[in-house]
């Protein structure tokens, strides 16, 4: 009997991914490799689990699937049960459900608030399955509107790179694979398939992004925009990390004792320069979420513009200055904290 394409589709992806020496990794009480499989009981997690059931178990692998209540929406909790009962009809070998907290007061937003929630309760699941890999159901769609989402706030380069295939534990297998791809793998399946209302709310970003943006590039610019975003966030993922890396080296080139040398740092390029003082203050205790280009331009200013400027504030609070030949990042009141060489 033939598989149908977008079974095969979601099945490929979630073969190789667990093929590689890392999805094998992390054994239980078994002798078996363990995986993880995130699942909210949308269209997109729900394929991937039922693939990973099917790929995994062809392994030998443990499959686990793993449901997040974030408590935000009524009702959630039976929402849980019900992605449990799915899981375990298709076949995992153990169901975990985990209530988080979000917090409303980090300032993040309820999004990123929520993911960090997420990511953070996975990471303790894996940890207590000694799992190898726990997988997570973002798509192609997912990384197109991530990409545009970062082009429309000129958020540089890290951000036009999109979602990582895999970070840390997690991984992705479905980055490649289309959103039309896992409805049909699940109403092929018979998967009863839960629409998050949260997934249809234009008061969010993305959900407008999704619905409204995307579908008018399309009907204007012709098929394959999603496509092609997914590939510049490939590509960028490429030249971000060499430059990363260079970052890196030049930070380790110009750090001393008490803050940065200004002179060797002058002597960067400023894509690497602006890198470094971007980080620089980042790990000084700048919120990522505030500190801005401008910000850095004018830091920059400090080592390349030198007038005698006394400092730069920076969200923090925190204030970029030049002293004795070194810059330094510290609070307003003069406690230091730019990174000790290391």
């Amino acid at each position: 009997m033939t598989l149908h394409p977008s079974i095969a589709a979601v099945r490929l992806p979630v073969r190789r991914t667990l093929a590689l020496p890392e999805g094998r990794g992390g054994g239980s009480g078994d002798n078996r490799g363990t995986v993880a499989v995130a699942c909210s009981g949308g269209a997109d997690s729900l394929a991937l689990a039922s693939a990973t059931v099917f790929e995994g178990h062809k392994l030998g692998l443990r499959v686990v699937g793993v449901t997040v209540d974030h408590g935000l929406q009524p009702g959630s909790a039976e929402q849980a049960d019900r992605v449990v009962a799915q899981l375990a009809a298709m076949g995992v070998d153990e169901t975990l459900t985990a209530r988080v907290e979000v917090d409303a007061a980090s300032g993040l937003g309820p999004e990123a608030a929520a993911r960090e929630a997420r990511y953070a309760v996975l990471e303790q699941v894996a940890e207590h399955l000694r799992a190898g890999l726990v997988l997570l159901g973002h798509t192609l769609d997912d990384q197109a509107e991530t990409v545009l989402l970062g082009l429309t706030r000129g958020s540089g380069g890290r951000s036009l790179r999109g979602m990582r295939p895999a970070f840390g534990v997690f991984a992705r297998p479905l980055l490649g694979v289309r959103r039309a791809d896992t409805v049909t793998a699940c109403l092929v399946e018979g998967l009863e398939v839960w629409e998050d209302p949260h997934n249809s709310d234009p008061g969010y970003t993305r959900v407008r992004v999704r619905d409204r943006v995307l579908p008018v590039l399309e009907a204007e610019l012709g098929p394959g925009i999603a496509e092609a975003l997914a590939r510049t966030a490939d590509q960028l993922r490429e030249d971000t990390a060499l430059l990363d890396d260079l970052t890196d080296r030049a930070l380790a080139h110009a750090r001393r004792a008490g803050g940065l040398d200004v002179a060797t740092l002058r002597e960067e390029p400023p894509a690497i320069r602006h890198r470094a003082l971007h980080r620089a203050a980042l790990d000084a205790g700048s919120p990522a979420s505030e500190l801005t280009r401008e910000h850095v331009l004018a830091v920059d200013q400090l080592l390349v513009g030198w007038r005698g400027q006394k400092w730069i504030d920076l969200p923090g609070p925190l204030r970029a200055i030049r002293r004795d030949g070194l810059l330094v990042v510290e609070a307003p009141g003069g406690a230091h904290r730019t990174p000790a060489p290391t």
